[in-house]
């Protein structure tokens, strides 16, 4: 009974932290991000993102939706640049759960009693950077990247994509601490 409680609250845990994204920013401390109000996609960094052609529209189409949100506008002659990139790796958890009672061993690990079970499974994580650069200057001037599980559901994709995008572009314009 009681392991049948551990695997409960390990699965619900596993759960749960597949949702969340985890983000970061980094920005150039000299600029001052009020004179900001148009921006354009940097299509030649885009081109070379390592993602389905229908992911980088809803990636962009997501970035369109919170930079419009945040009062800034769509330019022919932008203020800045926004790039794109992506990186993915795949993560293999092995979780193993062992109890009972044995001679010598008292309660907990016993090779000779109950065994145990060992769960393997493997998931995508996946990172997403969200680069502004000074169109004048073509210098980097604001980094984002949210780091989370991917998801092949292609019903799910547009939220989950969404979920990265606006959790990364909260942190735009940075506020100083």
């Amino acid at each position: 009974m009681k392991a049948i409680k551990i695997i409960t609250v390990v699965l619900a845990f596993i759960v749960t932290s597949c949702s969340t994204v985890r983000v970061n920013s980094d920005y150039d401390k000299t600029v001052n991000f009020s004179q900001y109000k148009t921006y354009a996609f940097h299509k030649n960094g885009i081109d070379k993102a390592e993602i389905s052609d229908l992911d980088k529209k809803r990636i962009l189409k997501s970035i369109d939706a919170q930079l419009a949100a945040k009062g800034m506008t769509k330019s022919e002659t932008p203020d800045l640049l926004v790039n794109i990139f992506t990186k993915e790796r795949e993560r293999i958890d092995v979780n193993q759960f062992n109890a009972g009672w044995g001679y010598g061993w008292g309660y907990g690990w016993n090779p000779y009693l109950w065994g145990g079970r060992t769960y393997v499974s493997s998931s995508t994580e996946g990172t997403l950077y969200i680069d502004l650069i000074d169109a004048k200057n073509k210098e980097l001037i604001w980094e984002g990247m949210g780091t989370g599980y991917l998801t092949q559901d292609t019903h799910k994709k547009d939220e989950r994509i969404n979920e990265f995008v606006t959790k990364i572009i909260a942190e735009f314009p940075p506020q100083p601490k």
